[in-house]
């Protein structure tokens, strides 16, 4: 039987302000990347978090993302590879602490947004990324994108890696992702990012935006919970997998 991971970005609230359906969408995942405070979130919400992913049953990363409240994260920064490496300990350290006192251990890190794309760019800081993991804890689990950079430096470390593709974004031949400014670089249609979901889970295989098929390996599916649809596309994505005779766990078990 064919297996897939569903994660989720979550926690991305900060103080009275609410970002996304986390409670809603929890229930149709299998594992939670949650904001450390710098990109988005803050220390209640990342405990709130947690809790809610223990309930669940849900495993827990670190989501670690720039320093960059106003930018949510995704515009690019000049920074060194000592400098990701600091953020990335300070991130993932912070969470693992405030999850400790749950009761609940820190399975993975997932970098977000700008971060993950300045790590396919440049091998010091995808080297420093996946180092910074492997120094705070060796078993934890490396999420990027499939047949990456960042993967790649993981693995020569020794640490467990998750190849990791998106359900709702359209792809280059390359195997990199149409960038977001791009006119239809999101697939908005629920039920076309489901079927594509669907064929990354089965065949490990996309179609790209040139109409080629591109092949991948796909250990974990990306649901985007700041979509405006984000409950009802994860419940569908779950459901057709599920009906596809794809089994649902989280790449820890």
């Amino acid at each position: 039987m064919k297996r897939i991971d569903l994660n989720c970005d979550m926690g991305e609230s900060f103080g009275p302000w609410n970002m996304g359906a986390d409670a809603e969408v929890m229930p149709w995942i299998t594992s939670a990347n949650v904001a450390c405070g710098f990109h988005a979130g803050d220390p209640s919400i990342m405990r709130r978090t947690v809790v809610l992913a223990a309930e669940s049953g849900v495993a827990v990363g670190a989501h670690v993302g720039l320093p960059d409240l106003a930018g949510f994260g995704r515009r690019a920064m000049a920074l060194s590879a000592q400098q990701v490496y600091d953020l990335a300990v300070v991130q993932i350290g912070a969470l693992s602490a405030v999850a400790r006192t749950q009761g609940v251990k820190v399975m993975h890190m997932k970098p977000h947004g700008a971060l993950y794309h300045m790590v396919e760019r440049d091998e010091g800081l995808a080297k420093a990324l996946a180092r910074a993991v492997y120094d705070i804890d060796a078993s934890m689990r490396l999420l990027g994108r499939s047949d990456g950079r960042l993967v790649a430096c993981g693995q020569q470390l020794g640490l467990s890696v998750a190849h990791e593709v998106f359900a709702d974004r359209r792809y280059l031949s390359d195997g990199h992702l149409v960038p977001r400014g791009e006119r239809g670089a999101v697939i908005e249609d629920v039920n076309i990012a489901a079927a594509q979901a669907v064929k990354l889970a089965e065949e490990g295989a996309v179609e790209t935006v040139d109409g080629t098929l591109l092949s991948l390996r796909a250990d974990t599916i990306c649901v985007h919970g700041d979509r405006h649809d984000a409950v009802a596309f994860a419940r569908l994505m779950h459901q057709q997998l599920r009906a596809s005779g794809v089994e649902l766990r989280s790449t820890e078990h």
